[in-house]
């Protein structure tokens, strides 16, 4: 299926600002926002996060698997999406991502 198939089969995020993932130390990797440009990728996290609890090896290997076509773009193109590249390189449990949901 496409992402866009794979996005429609997603729960909705219209109640999340944003959410925040954080490495082993605690520190905030990333933020992705509910916003054009970043909301699939919302959606594709906060999923991966309810079914995982983190964004673990398991939890990165599904997301690739939803994010289809882009996803070899992004192997094709490092650094165009940042969202698939971060997935791409958890490949251990110690690269795990907690993730931090903020309400809208």
């Amino acid at each position: 299926m496409a992402f866009a198939d794979n996005l429609k089969a997603l729960p909705a995020v219209a109640h999340l600002a944003a959410l925040e993932l954080s490495d082993a130390t605690g520190q905030i990797t990333a933020r992705i926002e509910n916003k054009p440009g970043q909301a699939g990728s919302l959606a594709v996290y906060a999923a991966l996060a309810a079914k995982h609890g983190s964004i673990n090896p398991a939890a990165a290997a599904e997301g690739l698997a939803i994010y289809a076509e882009h996803t070899a773009d992004a192997r094709a193109n490092p650094g165009k999406h940042p969202n698939i590249d971060r997935l791409i390189g958890i490949t251990t449990p110690a690269q795990t991502l907690s993730v931090r949901l903020i309400a809208a």
